[in-house]
């Protein structure tokens, strides 16, 4: 038990140098010998652990996948929250721009590191896509909402959102609020939901009144 604890203590500093690194100078630009130096281990022990730079990073992602996860599974699993709101905390909680993942975001919409950005993106989508259905099927019993097809629709708006919204996209003020009014319109008839029932929620969630 005691090499099984040290192990998983050993794999976690590399994942923590490696964040750290990954979040200040991109992916592409850390090599293994900065996180050999970072976290002060030989080569072999590296390679123990992690088969390349890029297993490190599917690791990191992992680690990101299950705070997130774990957060949102909380978030849907309180049912004394009004439907809406749950599913607008499930969204926010997707945001890895918390804690100290903020730098690793940053890095993440550079081009030269496109892979983290898709993996990442691939990894929180398969994860919280179920579990932002299941509060939709709330609100269908609660009538809220009335589309036969709850799943596909967190995947279109998911999709939509995560690519229109994109924090590097380059589009004005006027035009951004133009395309979230339109994409609260949209999401509303979508799910079914009586026009202007999300609208104060979606509103708050993109930092408009």
């Amino acid at each position: 038990m005691r090499i099984v604890k040290e192990a998983e203590e050993r794999r976690n500093e590399i994942l923590d140098a490696a964040d750290i690194l990954f979040g200040k100078k991109g992916f592409d630009a850390t090599s293994t010998n900065d996180i050999l130096e970072k976290v002060g281990i030989a080569r072999g022990t590296l390679y123990y652990h992690f088969k390349s730079k890029e297993d490190i990073l599917d690791a990191l992602i992992k680690r990101y996948q299950e705070q997130i996860i774990n957060a949102a599974r909380a978030i849907a699993a309180d049912k004394s929250i009004s439907v809406p709101v749950r599913i607008i905390k499930v969204i926010r909680a997707m945001n890895v721009s918390q804690g100290g993942a903020k730098e690793l975001k940053e890095q993440m919409h550079k081009p030269q590191n496109a892979l983290m950005h898709q993996k990442t993106q691939t990894v929180v989508l398969e994860g919280v896509t179920p579990i932002l259905t299941e509060i939709i099927r709330d609100g269908i019993e609660e009538g809220l909402f009335a589309t036969p097809y709850p799943r596909e629709c967190m995947e279109m708006l998911l999709l939509y959102g995560g690519t229109v919204f994109d924090d590097t996209a380059d589009t004005s003020q006027d035009v951004r609020e133009q395309r979230i009014r339109a994409f609260i319109f949209h999401t509303e008839r979508l799910l079914g939901a009586e026009s202007g029932s999300l609208t104060p929620y979606m509103l708050q969630m993109f930092g408009l009144r």
